[in-house]
């Protein structure tokens, strides 16, 4: 590949941005979903690196890579790690949501009941399933689909196309990711447990009281009750409180991808 011509120089920068893209489309639960084909989000990609092209400065891309097979395949290696990284991580309140749903269902007894999960064709709960689908229904709403391809644009900036930096230079704070996914869910489980075990404990009076009663078999429907009342409450709140958490880790993303910017000397 030498004496590549400035054409076929646009086309590789246009290959490399549309590795980035084809990244988040692959990895964000946004747009992962297999009710959507998967040549409709390739095409999907092709056409946002189409329209994102002329934001990239051409001095800014050092062409000294473009000679090489190997250097081409590490450059591409990298724009799609930086795209599932960044789909990824911002995607933590929708991975909360789906978490929360799982220990909920745990919880009031919906454990037993799978359902299959049409967005990932696997078994999930029932709750876990309400609660990511009306999380992706909001995200639709509030417009997340747009930040994240902005997001993306953005990472343009903080982490430029061509630099030979193929993995991470530190851990991405993905333990304080993991960290924050398990304490927002247990923050949205916390008023089912509190609830729930408010009805232990009336029930282990009624047990005592009552010792003819089946405590057993009154206590499964009374929680299965307590819970839907409690998750009709505390649906509308846990949307609201979702809400102002996308932005908050798009821009946590947008941070730990930097890990794959170039130190200049």
């Amino acid at each position: 590949m030498r004496e590549i011509n400035l054409p076929a120089n646009l086309i590789l920068v246009y290959v490399l941005l549309h590795l980035r893209f084809l990244g988040l489309m692959f990895s964000s639960p946004v747009f992962v979903s297999v009710m959507a084909p998967t040549p409709l989000r390739y095409i999907f990609s092709v056409m946002l690196a189409v329209c994102s092209i002329g934001i990239i400065k051409a001095d800014e891309i050092p062409l000294v890579y473009f000679d090489s097979v190997i250097f081409l395949g590490a450059l591409g290696v990298r724009e799609l790690l930086i795209g599932i990284a960044l789909g990824f991580i911002s995607a933590l309140p929708l991975q909360a949501l789906r978490v929360a749903g799982e220990q909920t269902g745990s919880v009031i007894g919906f454990s037993m009941a799978q359902v299959m999960d049409p967005t990932t064709q696997s078994e999930t709960s029932i709750l876990g399933q309400l609660n990511f689908l009306m999380a992706l229904w909001f995200y639709f709403r509030w417009n997340g689909h747009l930040l994240m391809v902005q997001s993306l644009i953005e990472s343009l900036k903080l982490v430029p196309l061509g630099q030979l930096v193929i993995f991470p230079v530190n851990d991405m704070s993905l333990g304080t990711w993991l960290q924050n996914l398990f304490v927002l869910a247990i923050r949205m489980v916390i008023p089912f447990y509190c609830a729930l075990v408010l009805a232990d404990i009336g029930l282990g009076f009624l047990a005592r009281t009552v010792p003819q009663m089946n405590v057993f078999v009154v206590g499964l429907p009374v929680k299965v009750a307590l819970g839907f009342m409690v998750l009709t409450v505390m649906l509308p709140l846990t949307m609201d409180f979702i809400f102002t958490k996308f932005e908050r880790w798009i821009e946590f993303a947008l941070a730990a991808i930097v890990s794959w910017r170039a130190v200049v000397p």
